[in-house]
């Protein structure tokens, strides 16, 4: 073993840090002499330790296609939600988001890492999902994912809050913001179905010009309000915005409509009023998860702002309205999120009627269907 380099050592697996991931087959010492046969390596820091020896196999009873927590529980899609929005994901390379993978797709196939723990199972699950869309499997966008949300929304927000008094800065900043809603409102679509190019343009322009046309529009109604009024514009039109960016870069869902399943994830058909039920719930999502960041610090900074400290140092009003939306977004954004299930259910009676006539002709014990909204 000498070849290796490495130094092994059998540990108990409880030891392993929660962030190891499995990354690659090797041979302890004792396989050498003919103990224990090939065993799996947790990488941990910059050591490969042995976790397979004498250690049993993980039952594939474990149901990873649901979320760990009770999802029928505001608290437990909470602590979904927690775990999915964790910005520390966007750390994560693309082997450990591979090697993540690779664990949840062998474990569905019924193929049990060796060495693998429940804890280490849930975790590679969690990576995966903060990195890969649900219904097409493909890798999302850095800053299409919900993971990103925080990092990125508290610095666009704190930029829209903090210059929101001169034209250009308000269209430089709407324009961002659309921008990279655009990007997450694509990135998380409910649904396999494709969308083209020329539908996503036509869905970013109009939801960019919306954002942009009502931030001018209420900043002139209230130009000879008190300032603080004034401060709550950026609000106004990203809920506005919401109402039109969402819809329309999600149009492809409303015209084919997105899967719907029964209780054990079999595929029905496609429904449109799933997806009009999806989106609407994805929207109040949205505009709750706004309010905090933005209605809270305008508050605070015009309260900070008439005191002698910022008068004295008025360079730190920008960092200091940032952190207070990133306050707010760190607990606003998973408990948001959580507002609705994510997969949520429609009952069948209120599905199109061909859809509902093949269901009840498939199953007629079937009264409720599942979908994915979309975040």
């Amino acid at each position: 073993m000498s070849g290796w380099g490495l130094m092994w050592s059998h540990i108990p697996v409880s030891a392993v840090d929660g962030y190891g991931v499995c990354v690659r087959a090797r041979m302890c010492e004792c396989a050498s002499n003919g103990l224990c046969g090939l065993v799996y390596a947790v990488r941990v820091r910059r050591l490969y330790i042995c976790v397979g020896h004498k250690m049993g196999e993980l039952p594939l009873d474990i149901n990873i296609q649901e979320p760990r927590w009770d999802q029928s529980t505001f608290l437990g899609r909470a602590r979904h939600f927690f775990t999915v929005t964790d910005p520390r994901n966007l750390l994560l390379s693309g082997a450990q988001l591979e090697a993540s993978r690779n664990i949840v797709q062998n474990y569905r196939a019924g193929v049990v890492t060796p060495g693998l723990t429940e804890d280490q199972l849930w975790r590679a699950k969690y990576v995966y999902d903060s990195a890969f869309h649900p219904d097409t499997g493909e890798k999302v966008v850095l800053i299409g994912r919900m993971s990103a949300q925080v990092p990125m929304n508290m610095t666009i927000t704190g930029c829209m809050l903090t210059f929101y008094r001169q034209t250009p800065t308000v269209v430089f900043w709407q324009w961002v913001n659309q921008s990279f809603n655009a990007v997450v409102n694509y990135s998380n679509r409910s649904g396999d179905a494709p969308i083209t190019a020329r539908q996503l343009g036509t869905a970013y322009v109009s939801a960019t010009t919306g954002a942009v046309a009502t931030a001018l529009g209420l900043k002139s109604l209230t130009k000879h309000l008190p300032p603080l009024v004034g401060r709550f514009v950026p609000f106004a039109a990203v809920a506005a915005a919401n109402c039109i960016n969402i819809p329309l870069m999600r149009q492809r869902e409303l015209q084919v409509g997105i899967p719907v399943t029964d209780e054990e994830g079999q595929r029905l058909g496609h429904s449109v009023a799933a997806a009009k039920q999806g989106i609407f719930q994805v929207v109040i999502s949205r505009i709750c998860m706004a309010i905090p960041a933005m209605a809270i610090p305008p508050v605070i900074m015009d309260t900070l702002e008439k005191k002698d400290f910022l008068k004295r140092r008025p360079w730190l009003g920008a960092p200091l309205q940032v952190g207070l939306v990133g306050f707010c977004l760190v607990f606003a954004t998973p408990l948001c999120c959580a507002l609705f299930p994510q997969r949520s259910s429609l009952h069948v009676s209120r599905l199109e009627p061909e859809l509902r006539a093949r269901v009840r002709e498939q199953n007629p014990s079937i009264e409720v269907v599942y979908y994915n909204k979309g975040l």
